[in-house]
C-alpha cells in the first residue's frame, strides 16, 4: 500500500464502493479500496432492477455477468396470500422503458465481479483490512488502517464511507436515523428444486403479500431458489420459535409457496437480518461522502438495495471526479449529490409505506389499463426514480387510488389470509359489488 497521497479512499467494497472505485479509476483517479471481509462472502439482496443497466453497460461489466452465469430476469410477479392468481408484470412494459430484464445474482458472486472490476480498472483493492480511525483537516483525511495484525496510516485528499449498515461515519457523526415505523426482520434461505414456471415467467421475482408478513421467491440460477419471509420484529420474538421453526412454518402456511416447494430442500443455512431500515441524517461534509447501505436502506421489497448502492456509487464517483478538477464547487456538487439520492430513497419510501397497507395490494392485483398507471408503477419497480413528471403524475393518482380504496373501495377487497382446504373462494376474496 503507497503511503503517497489519494486521491479518494473508500470504506467498503460492496456494489457502491465497487462501482465508485471503477469510475474513479477509470477517469484515472488514485483510488483505494478497504474491505473487511474477503470476497467472495454471502450476502443477502440478490435480484437487480433494470435501471442499474445502464450503469453497468458504462462499468463495462455485460460480459463479466453473463460469464458469470447470472441469471436474466424480465420481470416479477405478485400475488394476494388469499388467492392463487397473481398479477405480473415485465419490465418491457414500463413506461419508457429502454431495457426488457435485469439478473438475478448471487451476491457474493456479484459483489466479487464488481471488486475485482474495480482493480482491473486500476483501484488498489484491500480486502480483510478494517478502517479503526478517521481523522479530518482541512486539506485530507487521515485512516488509521488494520490488515494481517499491522497498522497503517494512509491520506486521501476525499473519503467514500460505503461500508453499508455499519456506516463508520454514520457512526462517528451520529447521524443515523431509523424508522421506527418500519422495524422489520427477515429470515431466508436457499432451496434446490423449487418448482418454477416455463420460459421467461420462470426467471420472475415473485413476491406474496399476506395479512402480517410478506414472502420473495427469487431464482439465482437454473436449480437454486432464495425465499424468504420479512415481518415486524416483534411477531417472530413472541413466537419463541428458533428462525428455522419459524421459516418453515411459515413457508408452509402459505400453499402458493407449498405448492413450489414440494420437492425442494433447503441447501443453506437459515439466515436473519434485522434493524434495516434506516437513513442518515447528512450524506455529505467537507471531505466525504456516504453512498449505498451508509447512506441509507429503507426495505428489502423490490429489490431496492442493491440498485440504490449502484445508483448512489455512480453519482458519488461523478460528483468527486468533478470536485477534484474544480474543489470551490464541492458543496454545490455534493450537496446535489445528496438531493438526488434523497429524492430516490423518497421514490422508494413511499412504496414501501403503501406496500404495507392492505390497499395497495388491492389496487394493484386489479390493474386497470387507465392513464397508463401500470406502465408508471411498473417503472418505478424497475427503479425509475427520476424526476420524471410524466411518472410522478401517474404515481400521484395511483397512491390516490391507494387511499380511495381503504375509504372508498374501488377494487375487490382482500384478507390476505391463505384459503383453507376446501374453502369457498368467496371468503378470501370479497367483491365489492356483492
Amino acid at each position: 500500500m503507497s503511503t503517497a497521497m489519494y486521491d479518494v479512499a473508500i470504506i467498503g467494497g460492496g456494489p457502491a464502493g465497487s462501482t465508485a472505485a471503477a469510475l474513479l479509476a477509470r477517469a484515472g483517479r488514485r483510488v483505494v479500496v478497504f474491505e473487511r471481509e474477503k470476497f467472495p462472502r454471502f450476502h443477502i439482496g440478490e435480484s437487480l432492477l433494470p435501471f442499474s443497466m445502464k450503469a453497468f453497460t458504462r462499468l463495462g461489466l455485460h460480459e463479466k455477468f453473463l460469464r458469470a452465469g447470472f441469471l436474466k430476469k424480465f420481470g416479477g410477479e405478485i400475488f394476494g396470500a388469499c388467492s392463487d392468481q397473481g398479477t405480473k408484470f415485465y419490465f418491457k412494459d414500463g413506461f419508457r422503458s429502454q431495457t426488457d430484464h435485469a439478473y438475478q445474482v448471487t451476491r457474493g458472486d456479484f459483489d466479487k465481479v464488481l471488486l475485482d472490476h474495480a482493480a482491473e480498472c486500476g483501484a488498489e483493492v484491500c480486502e480483510q483490512t478494517s478502517v479503526d480511525r478517521v481523522e479530518f483537516s482541512k486539506d485530507n483525511v487521515e485512516l488509521a488502517v488494520k490488515s494481517n495484525g499491522s497498522s497503517q496510516s494512509i491520506r486521501a485528499r476525499y473519503l467514500i464511507d460505503a461500508s453499508g449498515r455499519a456506516s463508520v461515519l454514520g457512526r462517528h457523526f451520529k447521524i443515523k436515523k431509523t424508522y421506527d415505523h418500519l422495524q422489520k426482520l427477515s429470515i431466508f434461505a436457499h432451496y434446490d428444486g423449487v418448482w418454477r414456471a416455463e420460459g421467461i415467467d420462470g426467471t420472475l421475482t415473485v413476491l406474496i403479500r399476506a395479512i402480517d408478513r410478506w414472502f420473495w421467491l427469487i431464482p439465482l440460477s437454473a436449480e437454486r431458489t432464495s425465499i424468504g419471509v420479512v415481518l415486524d420484529s416483534e411477531t417472530f420474538r413472541r413466537s419463541k420459535l428458533s428462525a428455522e421453526d419459524f421459516l418453515e412454518q411459515a413457508l408452509a402456511e402459505q400453499p402458493i409457496i407449498a405448492k413450489r416447494t414440494t420437492n425442494a430442500r433447503r441447501v443453506s443455512q437459515v439466515y436473519v437480518e434485522a434493524d434495516f431500515s434506516y437513513r442518515s441524517a447528512r450524506l455529505y461534509g467537507d471531505r466525504w461522502l456516504l453512498t449505498g447501505d451508509a447512506a441509507g436502506f429503507i426495505d428489502p421489497i423490490f429489490s431496492s438495495g442493491v440498485f440504490l448502492a449502484v445508483f448512489s456509487g455512480e453519482q458519488c464517483a461523478d460528483a468527486l471526479n468533478e470536485v477534484l478538477d474544480r474543489p470551490r464547487a464541492a458543496k454545490r456538487l455534493f450537496a446535489r449529490y445528496e438531493r438526488s439520492v434523497n429524492r430516490a430513497m423518497d421514490v422508494y419510501l413511499r412504496f414501501v409505506d403503501a406496500w404495507y397497507t392492505k390497499e395497495f395490494i388491492e389496487v394493484f392485483l386489479a390493474p386497470r389499463n387507465v392513464l397508463g398507471l401500470a406502465p408508471a408503477v411498473n417503472a418505478v419497480l424497475g427503479g425509475n426514480v427520476g424526476n420524471s413528471f410524466p411518472i410522478r403524475w401517474r404515481m400521484w393518482v395511483f397512491y390516490f387510488l391507494v387511499w380511495l380504496q381503504r375509504h372508498h373501495p374501488i377494487a375487490p377487497k382482500r384478507t390476505l389470509v391463505p384459503k383453507k382446504e376446501g374453502a369457498s373462494a368467496s371468503k378470501a376474496e370479497i367483491s365489492v359489488t356483492a
